[in-house]
């Protein structure tokens, strides 16, 4: 049984993309071009995964947090 302590919520990109306002070939664009870092990628399929910080720092990022 999971514990929800050790749960975390992750987003793909998609979803990533959509929290931020950019479209998701512009966050790919911008981890190639090194503005984002790289993201985590799901052991089994390799999808990019982003938590809620991933989230916060890309936003920082961008402008829309200090």
């Amino acid at each position: 049984m999971n514990s929800p302590i050790h749960s975390k919520q992750f987003y793909i990109a998609q979803d990533a993309a959509r929290m931020l306002g950019i479209s998701k070939q512009t966050l790919f664009r911008y981890e190639k071009k090194g503005i984002f870092p790289k993201a985590s990628r799901h052991p089994i399929n390799h999808w990019r995964q982003y938590t809620e910080e991933d989230i916060l720092k890309l936003r920082k990022i961008l402008g829309f947090e200090k």
